[in-house]
This record gives C-alpha cells, structure tokens and sequence, in this order.
C-alpha cells in the first residue's frame, strides 16, 4: 500500500511517501531529515498524537486545562477524553501535576498544564 504523508515534526512540512506492505515500511521517500523518516515510520505503523482537554475543578467554574505527558497511540484517543472528561480535581494544582496516571493503560500521564489555587 503507498502512503502519502505530510511531516509534522517542524514548519517544513515535508511531502512524504512511502510503501507499506503489512509488515515493513519501505521506500521512503521526500523526507530532509531523520525526523521526517521516523515519523513516516511510525505514523504509518502505529500512530500517536497528544492529547489536550479540560477538566473540571471541584468549586469553580473555570475548567483546568490538561495535556498528556507524551503523545499517546491514536485508537486510545477517545477513550483517554472520555477518562479526562470523567475527572475533577481538587485545588491546589500546579503546573506538571499528574491528574490521570497513566490514563487507559496507555503509560502516558494526564498533566495539568497551568496552576489553579
């Protein structure tokens, strides 16, 4: 199967295409660094994406805005927001602090990505 791709590791946004037949990505091609070579690699063979999103904050209003720590595989997507929108923090929280550990298996922790008193 050929992929066509486009590298989101810097503003070059470098046209890629490769082969992938199942088992081994080969023929890579329009890449102009490494990092364009690795990402067609694991985009095609196991995606993974941050992830950010709100969550509520026990006596307030205003949500608290969280990321994941690491990007996390594409089919745990959805289950991950539905773990960040099942969950309230309490104050207080800083930025960095853990929310969800390790959030649908994934090994990946939910972060807080600002301070709330």
């Amino acid at each position: 199967m050929k992929y066509e791709l486009t590298c989101i590791n810097c503003p070059m946004g470098c046209r890629i295409t490769a082969d992938y037949d199942g088992k081994e990505v080969t023929n890579i091609q329009g890449f102009t660094c490494a990092r364009g070579k690795a990402y067609a690699q694991t985009e095609i063979t196991d995606p993974t994406r941050m992830v950010t999103a709100l969550v509520g904050v026990a006596g307030s209003h205003k949500p608290l805005s969280v990321k994941t720590r690491n990007p996390i595989r594409k089919p745990l997507i959805f289950d991950a927001l539905q773990a960040i929108r099942e969950t309230t923090v309490r104050p207080p929280v800083r930025i960095g602090d853990v929310v969800i550990e390790n959030v649908c298996g994934s090994g990946v922790d939910v972060i807080a990505t600002e301070n709330v008193e």
